[in-house]
């Protein structure tokens, strides 16, 4: 009986070592990504346009954008997509991202960014954040899960609101409304500023 409850006692200090090691593993890629980009928008030999390019290479590889893009969907409606419209709304809801994230990098002036502790939620990890300026602080959450190469993000929470959530709200209502042909249609077009 003994033998058993060190057996059982080992086992569960190895998975908190293996969790710990998760949560430091992911919190210093995010880190090293958040850093490496904030360096680039820091520099004064660059323009804004090779500082977009740049810290979109940098920021690129730690985001799963096919399942952001499925996620966003839902169950409610991914699964009767085409493979067709799949890969176009993928395309397209990637594009959109990407434009309001590198739209958003022209706003950088000094913000510094503070790492908190990483939270173990079953097999993902959040890692929350906050973006401190002069006047303000802002609350971020990043959402990761391990992929077989690496951890990737699947969702950020901006002051508690979930990204995956508003853009699956808004391509609800316009499904709810009409057809996927109309989401596209939306997608397409250049979004409002």
């Amino acid at each position: 009986m003994r033998k058993i409850l060190y057996t059982v006692l080992i086992l569960l200090l190895m998975s908190q070592i293996g969790w710990s090691d998760d949560k430091s593993a992911a919190k210093e890629l995010l880190e090293a990504k958040i850093e490496s980009a904030l360096a680039v928008l820091q520099r004064k030999d660059l323009v804004q346009q090779d500082k977009n390019k740049k810290v979109v290479e940098i920021v690129e590889p730690i985001f799963d954008y096919n399942l952001m893009a499925k996620l966003t969907l839902g169950r409610k409606y991914w699964p009767g997509l085409s493979e067709k419209n799949r890969n176009r709304f993928t395309d397209l809801f990637v594009a959109r991202l990407k434009a309001a994230y590198v739209d958003k990098l022209s706003l950088y002036t000094d913000e510094k960014v503070a790492y908190e502790t990483p939270v173990q939620k079953g097999i993902k990890i959040q890692i929350p954040t906050r973006v401190i300026s002069n006047s303000n602080s802002i609350a971020m959450m990043y959402k990761l899960y391990k992929s077989s190469k690496s951890w990737k993000i699947y969702d950020i929470e901006i002051e508690g609101v979930s990204l995956i959530s508003t853009y699956r709200s808004q391509f609800y209502d316009i499904l709810d409304k009409g057809t996927i042909d109309d989401l596209l249609l939306k997608l397409e077009q250049p979004e409002n500023k």
